[in-house]
């Protein structure tokens, strides 16, 4: 009896999104800069938030990796501590042929983290029988393992376990997973760009995981009839014939793609004054941001969206753009004050 063949389900596309533009270039800078790091999407139900979240799979460009390596290294990172404490003998590294690595082209990995995942299975697993046994240690990875490089995308991100949180602000601010069980331990690279999304009304943020998030966008619902008629049609569409439907928008995706890979190589090369960079502090100050990071975040977003554009200079329009989707999050506000900051004031 033949086997049941499994379909991989259809992401709505990217490009056919209709509005929200602020919530798609945050998203879309955090694949030209990961430095960014990540995006917090606000804003009540049914406004498209976790659509675009999975959309961007589709748009996202190509990266080099150790084929079938659990932690998607890059060729020139095996070899290490790493490659020798991994116990699964078929990746790209173990099973190379006249000492060159076997690896793979593929997408940057959109990996999903469930609201009720336990913590080993967002860490991973020791094998701690066979590593009192045997002496060896044997660990099964976990999300962060397969979000490294990538993207980890958590919905509904206010309503994590604080256990998880915890790990997530850990692996956030060094950039590697370690898991310790009964004194046996083990570490991987988990550098990912994180995407949450939630309904402010199902709960607030931990301050110290709101922080972490380099942007912040607020989304509502469509006050425009017209593009509240194209949601219908769209989705109307996509829904009857997800593949006809995804096909209409394969070139507009593949020119997002191709803009996406041309700023990444632009973004090195783009500089910006003294004049920019005293205007982003200035600008910080007025709005009364706590700590640096706000104006580290907003220096880099601005350089960003330079790139986006094709330019290789900051401009000051640059700046009010990024200042919008980085300090809003990061403003100091009163006990029971909830007024979203005037950038027009700011700006003056």
């Amino acid at each position: 009896m033949n086997k049941p063949t499994l379909h991989k389900p259809i992401i709505y596309p990217f490009a056919a999104l209709v509005g929200q533009d602020n919530m798609k270039l945050a998203l879309i800078l955090n694949v030209i800069n990961p430095g960014l790091s990540g995006v917090l999407i606000r804003g009540e139900k049914g406004t498209g938030k976790s659509t675009a979240a999975r959309a961007l799979a589709e748009i996202l460009p190509e990266i080099q990796v150790v084929k079938r390596c659990p932690f998607q290294l890059e060729p020139n990172q095996t070899g290490g501590e790493l490659c020798a404490q991994c116990t699964l003998d078929q990746c790209g590294f173990k099973a190379q042929s006249q000492g060159e690595v076997v690896s793979d082209q593929r997408k940057v990995r959109v990996v999903e983290l469930p609201v009720g995942a336990t913590e080993d299975r967002v860490v991973g697993t020791m094998d701690l029988e066979r590593a009192l046994k045997e002496g060896e240690k044997h660990f099964e990875p976990g999300l962060l393992a397969a979000a490294n490089r990538g993207i980890l995308y958590v919905d509904e991100v206010n309503l994590l376990e604080d256990h998880v949180v915890d790990v997530l602000l850990d692996s956030a601010a060094m950039g590697v997973n370690t898991v310790e069980r009964e004194g046996v331990s083990f570490s991987h690279p988990a550098r990912f760009t994180l995407v949450g999304t939630m309904n402010p009304e199902e709960g607030e943020l931990r301050p110290q995981l709101l922080d972490r998030f380099g942007l912040c966008v607020h989304v509502e619902g469509m006050s425009d009839s017209e593009k509240r008629v194209q949601v219908l049609e769209r989705r109307g569409r996509f829904e009857d014939d997800p593949e006809s439907f995804s096909r209409e928008y394969q070139e507009e995706s593949a020119q997002l793609t191709s803009r996406i890979k041309a700023a990444m190589e632009l973004l090195p090369l783009v500089e910006s004054s003294r004049a920019i960079m005293l205007s982003v502090v200035e600008y910080c100050l007025r709005l009364g941001t706590d700590g640096h990071r706000g104006d580290i975040i907003t220096h880099k977003a601005a350089k960003t969206l330079a790139a986006w554009e094709g330019r290789q200079e900051v401009s000051p329009a640059d700046v009010d753009a990024a200042a919008e989707l980085v300090l809003p999050h990061r403003i100091r506000r009163r006990p029971f004050e909830d007024v979203a900051p005037d950038f027009k004031q700011a700006r003056a």
